[in-house]
């Protein structure tokens, strides 16, 4: 092993070197004798995760002196070495240092590796979704007075939300861990906040047929928060009663504001928490066995919520009586702006063409055939006339033979991939005037920032609501749909 060493002859020095990566620090006493130790301190306990520096010091002989002590106590991974201190004895003290720091790169670069792992696997997962969702649609149109069918589209309806939900959660994970998510806050209502939890909460509740009692303020409140991710935690603590809660049992969501604080409390009579337990399950991966029950979920839920919570200045924790006893989880956040009785605010009705004469051309792009064809299938009941191709060259050629309206393409695509076939289309004559929908099973804000910058006029991720894709194509109607007349 070969060691390379570069000399720092100050604290600021020091401080400059480190971000470029180090395998040990040497330190003598006298280094961090004083104010130095300060900034030092501050750069151990800011380090990533994985990190653990090593720090061999070399002492003055004798007592400890009060700057050894405080070294110890705040640099964390310290070995301590008395002068005069052998040569032998430094360098094999360093070797094993950096020998150390070794592994936390593997375990950095394995965690990386994780990561995009993670995303690529939510994104597979989400291709064989996006068909599934779309033949519920489908269903949905032929047999509209059908119970039987009525009641089996209900239930794959509820596991495709589960399955993605589960996908969501997953990518979560890999953008947490690598530093990609970003709270998107905005001015919202509690009772929004509420109102869209229990509906996402609502199938894992009438599975167990769980009594769910929520306990509303007598009026609205606005925060300063993340909406999805609020919803996300508040949902996620709701799902997670109901699974630890035997059928028939009852959930109670309640919620108190104080000043600029929100707290969100969700209470059932389930199997409860052993002490040791309470704060053990937020941790990611972490699983709670249910007597006579086979192991279900990722164990990320609670983990994403205290997470969530701890990126908007607040936490969550859990409170228990013991096994058999129920639960309480209380989210804490001071997000509070101000008292406001308000109105939620109407969602827009989509009304797709009827005419003949206003038929929207759709062009289809996506390599995954029955992902295309069931698209194909759903957009033509609704009076679209659509065309599909399964990948990108043949898009481009579509649309020199075939000027379409709207183009909805995948981007995952072998060959030509969908940000280049959106360049290329954008270069045709007319190709400014066409909608460009991307659909795809990347979802990340580096994804979306890539397709606009390829041209594309929306990012959607499958499997799509396809509620939001009416909404896309309803935006024909106004300037673009006068551009291309």
């Amino acid at each position: 092993m070969n060691i390379g060493s570069i000399v720092c002859r100050s604290t600021g020095e020091l401080l400059e070197q480190l971000p470029r990566g180090a395998g040990a620090l040497l330190l003598a006493e006298e280094v961090i004798s004083g104010s130095a130790m300060r900034p030092l301190a501050e750069y151990i306990v800011n380090q990533p995760t994985w990190s653990d520096i090593p720090i061999l010091l070399l002492t003055r002989s004798g007592a400890d002196s009060v700057d050894v002590r405080r070294a110890v106590d705040r640099l964390g991974n310290v070995t301590l070495m008395e002068r005069p201190v052998r040569t032998t004895a430094l360098i094999s003290a360093a070797r094993s240092s950096i020998r150390a720091r070794e592994r936390q790169y593997q375990v950095r670069d394995a965690d990386q590796r994780k990561d995009e792992f993670l995303a690529t696997l939510a994104h597979e997962l989400r291709n064989p979704l996006a068909p599934i969702r779309t033949s519920m649609g489908i269903l949905k149109h032929l047999y509209p007075d059908s119970d039987p069918v009525t009641r089996l589209r209900n239930v794959v309806d509820r596991q495709v939300s589960h399955l993605t939900r589960l996908v969501d959660d997953l990518l979560d994970v890999a953008r947490i861990t690598s530093g990609k998510v970003v709270l998107k806050r905005d001015r919202i209502t509690l009772r929004s906040v509420v109102n869209h939890a229990v509906e996402i909460s609502s199938s894992a509740m009438e599975v167990k047929k769980h009594r769910l009692d929520v306990i509303e303020l007598d009026s609205d409140y606005v925060l300063d928060a993340d909406h999805a991710r609020l919803v996300q935690s508040v949902a996620n603590l709701l799902v997670n009663a109901a699974k630890f809660t035997p059928p028939e049992g009852h959930i109670v969501l309640g919620t108190h504001v104080d000043g600029d604080t929100v707290t969100f409390s969700v209470r059932d009579n389930g199997i409860g928490l052993e002490r040791s337990s309470l704060t053990r399950i937020f941790d990611l991966f972490a699983q709670t066995p249910v007597p006579g029950e086979v192991p279900t979920g990722l164990g990320i839920g609670l983990s994403l919520a205290r997470q969530f919570a701890e990126m908007h200045g607040g936490n969550l924790r859990a409170v228990s009586d013991g096994p058999g006893r129920g639960s309480e989880f209380i989210l804490t956040l001071p997000v509070v702006v101000a008292q406001k009785e308000c109105t939620l605010r109407k969602e827009a009705v989509v009304t797709p063409p009827a005419a003949p004469g206003s038929l929207r051309k759709v062009l289809v792009v996506d390599d995954n055939v029955d992902a295309a064809d069931t698209l194909q299938a759903l957009l033509g009941m609704d009076g679209f006339a659509v065309t599909t191709v399964y990948n990108g060259v043949a898009a481009v050629d579509q649309v020199k033979v075939a000027t379409p309206d709207v183009v909805v393409m995948d981007i995952g695509m072998p060959g030509l991939d969908g940000y280049d076939a959106a360049r290329l289309i954008r270069r045709q004559p007319g190709g400014e005037k066409i909608l460009l929908i991307a659909l795809t099973g990347w979802g990340q804000s580096n994804d979306r920032r890539r397709a606009s910058e390829a041209g594309f006029d929306h990012h959607l991720v499958k499997p799509v609501d396809y509620d939001m894709l009416m909404k896309c194509l309803e935006s024909l109607s106004g300037e673009r749909v006068a551009q291309g007349a």
